[in-house]
């Protein structure tokens, strides 16, 4: 019999948090999260989402073991600012067994009943920098630190609870030999001086953190015509800048500036994580920090984790600008291979941007929703 459980205390969302490191010990492709941050993530005292969203977290047991869990979220911004009725759930894991995957979906659906939400729909997380998305393909590929992994099994689950496709995804990569600075090096200096552009460069950090909420506003701007959008608010501005920037080396972070200092462009890269947080296994100390440093001082593979053009300059060619800062950045750093985040499989625009360096798909994700 499936017992569900609400994780309320430390124990249990420790419990909530480490689940999957039993259900992927034996894959090669999972990649653990750091467990202090995780929680941290949970956490509603640390964690600003909290001001505008809430979420109960829910643990499967099966005669006292530990099988499944699911996070039921709703953003009370996306319900009554943009009058979309959804009811979120995300961190959705179980094993093979289709009465504890059941049982964690009617918890999910009940509590966006008992709120009178539309539908449900999932896997995702609080807003659009969380994880999105059941990955249906690209199984035999180590996942970057940025989605989440799953087994083969997940997607059968979701069709047989009756879930049906609400958005899809794709990840590609290509190899960095595959950008040719002709495409873009002339462009972008005539972009520069027709619309008196310049590229800003940074090598501290704190260079950095005068122009991260104006890239906030921007990614709000860039981003609002997306049918996943929910905005970031000024409080979780904050939160972001000390959660994800100190990740992010200076050099990998692209700015473009027009003759009023006003924020036009902008690009985030990443060191490619995956592998150090792999040797961690959920832990900065002792020797998780080491690793995760090592990657971000000498990783050759790096990945695009956002990027976003302010709606007057959108099909402008500014984004030549930030291939050319990014092109001379990787060419120093002797970069191999450059992968890029989920985008929408109809986000047309993302797509014309890179289809010059000829992108290979090697994973695609889904997010499925029912009716309530």
């Amino acid at each position: 019999m499936i017992t569900i459980k609400e994780a309320t205390t430390n124990k249990d969302l420790k419990a909530f948090v480490k689940f999957p490191f039993s259900l992927y010990k034996d894959s090669k492709y999972w990649v653990p999260p750091i467990v202090k941050q995780e929680l941290e993530t949970f956490n509603k005292d640390k964690n600003p989402i909290f001001k505008d969203a809430e979420a109960r977290f829910f643990l499967a047991y099966n005669n006292d073991k530990l099988v499944g869990r699911v996070a039921a979220i709703v953003n009370w911004l996306e319900v009554n600012k943009q009058q979309i009725k959804k009811m979120r759930f995300g961190w959705f894991d179980f094993i093979d067994d289709l009465e504890v995957s059941k049982a964690l979906l009617d918890t999910v659906e009940a509590i966006g009943k008992e709120h009178q939400l539309d539908y449900a729909e999932g896997p995702v997380g609080f807003s659009n920098l969380d994880k999105v998305g059941v990955m249906t393909e690209g199984f035999d590929s180590i996942a970057p630190m940025i989605t989440w992994y799953n087994h083969p099994y997940y997607i059968d689950h979701y069709i047989e609870h009756g879930y049906t496709i609400e958005k899809e995804y794709s990840e590609s990569k290509f190899p960095f030999e595959n950008v040719k600075p002709e495409a873009f090096k002339k462009a972008q200096e005539l972009i520069k001086r027709r619309y008196k552009l310049r590229a800003l460069k940074f090598t501290k950090t704190e260079e950095v953190m005068p122009y991260a909420d104006r890239m906030f506003d921007l990614f709000n701007e860039s981003y609002a015509s997306l049918s996943s959008f929910v905005e970031i608010t000024d409080v979780q501005k904050e939160y972001f800048k000390n959660k994800f920037i100190s990740f992010v080396n200076p050099e990998y972070i692209k700015f473009v500036i027009d003759d009023n200092d006003r924020l036009v462009g902008f690009a985030i890269v990443m060191p490619r994580f995956a592998e150090a947080l792999q040797k961690a296994n959920g832990k900065l100390f002792p020797f998780g920090f080491g690793h995760i440093l090592k990657a971000k001082k000498n990783s050759k593979d790096v990945i695009f984790y956002l990027i976003g053009i302010h709606p007057d300059y959108q099909n402008k060619g500014v984004h030549a600008v930030i291939f050319n800062e990014m092109y001379e950045t990787f060419t120093e750093k002797g970069i191999r291979t450059c992968y890029r985040t989920p985008e929408l499989e109809d986000n047309e625009a993302i797509h014309k941007i890179w289809k010059h360096f000829d992108p290979v798909v090697y994973k695609r994700r889904k997010t499925l929703r029912k009716n309530l």
